[in-house]
């Protein structure tokens, strides 16, 4: 057993044996699979076993994997330089793509990660407003940084760890978490705390509790309440943005925040992040304003290669996100069909390409209530497709992928294959 014998030799040399917790199957059970190749809607273990992946590197890949324009794009610039250091023209281009896609945007940062992007959002919001309170979502989740570890969600939740050792109490007392979904709490937040608020944090959609949507009028209400109080609405998009639509969430829902996180998809399957918003704000970033972030490897040449060319892609094919969400709809009501007809008790949220199935007979609408599903039946379901060749995400708290290389086809085999696992699924229940 390769992967078996890669995870022994992982665990002496890494925390738990991965770079990532959530990635070691700890809510699941089990050993992962190590994975040495991927194309189209497929993974291909170190043992030569093929899965249907629904991972799809944590959303990151819309278009399948190794798909030939990100492939080509790559070679053509390694080619030609990894890394610089220097300006360069793909950082334009790529600016400029962004910033005529994404309503909120006028101008850009690049970073390394979703995590770097949302670290620098937030200290871009305080120098700006000259504040320093952060309001967020429990069960959000917005990347390790220190002040938002606070009743996060995806690892956090499927540790069962409601923080994280190592941040300073006087960090976490900065951060105020309300209820996602919620608003007479927001309400009352800020009429006591408006004053010293300076931004709201968000994911329009949210997806580390499991894919869960905003109710009518939330996000309206935070843009309204935001803008009242003086404080910026930042929206994470580092999974919804390119995902949902080409215009991100913020063009789908019709609200737009005042900055905006990005990631995953942008980088066409490479390391990558950004940040930006209105063209005042982002003149407070060095070198033309005193709120400092820097980055070796920010804009890295390869990276846009590669998220330039998928964003490319689809802004030539519009008709790419119907095709996704039809892809995703089909599923979605397959599985429910099949869960009912075994009388097991599903909730299936869908926004667009990403959703979650929540073993749960109740809606799911924030943190708590996603908190009360259960685990256990999933990771029993999880197990059960995993050895029938489906790769799904290995926590309940996480969303599913659609991306389109995922076939017709794909789709039945993994309707077909999960009508026979929940024949044997033992429930906890």
């Amino acid at each position: 057993m390769k992967s078996r014998t890669l995870m022994e030799r992982a665990r002496r040399v890494m925390p738990g044996g991965v770079n990532s917790p959530v990635r070691a199957f700890r809510a699941v059970g089990g050993e992962p699979p190590f994975i040495a190749r991927a194309s189209g809607s497929r993974l291909f273990d170190v043992e030569g076993k093929a899965y249907l992946d629904y991972l799809m590197s944590w959303g990151a890949i819309i278009l399948g994997h190794a798909h030939p324009v990100v492939v080509e794009a790559i070679e053509k610039q390694v080619k030609n330089g990894t890394s610089f250091g220097t300006c360069h023209e793909l950082e334009v281009l790529m600016a400029e793509k962004l910033c005529a896609a994404i309503p909120s945007l006028e101008m850009v940062r690049l970073t390394n990660s979703g995590t770097e992007a949302v670290m620098s959002a937030l200290r871009l919001a305080r120098g700006y407003t000259g504040r320093e309170l952060i309001v967020k979502f429990k069960g959000c989740y917005h990347g390790h940084v220190d002040g938002l570890l606070v009743q996060s969600g995806s690892g956090l939740l499927t540790l069962g760890i409601p923080a994280s050792g190592g941040i300073p109490v006087s960090c976490a007392q900065k951060t105020i978490p309300l209820p996602y979904n919620g608003l007479s709490l927001l309400e009352e937040t800020f009429r006591k705390w408006g004053e010293e608020i300076a931004a709201v944090i968000v994911e329009p959609v949210a997806g580390n509790m499991g894919v869960v949507p905003p109710r009518e009028g939330f996000l309206e209400t935070l843009r309204r309440v935001t803008t009242k109080y003086g404080a910026l609405l930042i929206f994470d998009e580092v999974i919804t943005g390119f995902r949902v639509s080409y215009q991100g969430a913020q063009g789908f829902y019709g609200v737009t925040p005042d900055l905006t996180v990005l990631g995953k998809i942008i980088g066409g399957g490479l390391p990558v992040g950004a940040y930006g918003g209105r063209r005042e704000i982002m003149l407070e970033v060095a070198p033309e304003g005193n709120v400092y972030q820097a980055g070796t490897l920010s804009g890295n040449p390869v990276t846009l290669s590669a998220g330039y060319a998928v964003l490319e892609y689809l802004s030539q094919h519009p008709e790419a996100y119907g095709e996704l969400d039809e892809k995703a709809r089909y599923l979605a009501f397959g599985l429910k069909a099949i869960f009912q007809k075994r009388g097991i008790p599903v909730t299936i949220n869908r926004v667009g390409s990403m959703f979650t199935v929540f073993f749960t007979s109740q809606e799911v609408t924030d943190g708590e209530s996603a908190s009360r599903i259960d685990q256990s039946s999933y990771a029993s379901f999880f197990q059960g497709m995993l050895r029938e060749g489906i790769y799904l995400p290995p926590s309940q708290f996480e969303a599913w992928f659609v991306s389109l290389a995922h076939t017709s086809g794909d789709l039945d085999d993994t309707l077909e294959k999960a009508a026979r696992v929940t024949k044997e699924l033992t429930l906890s229940r």
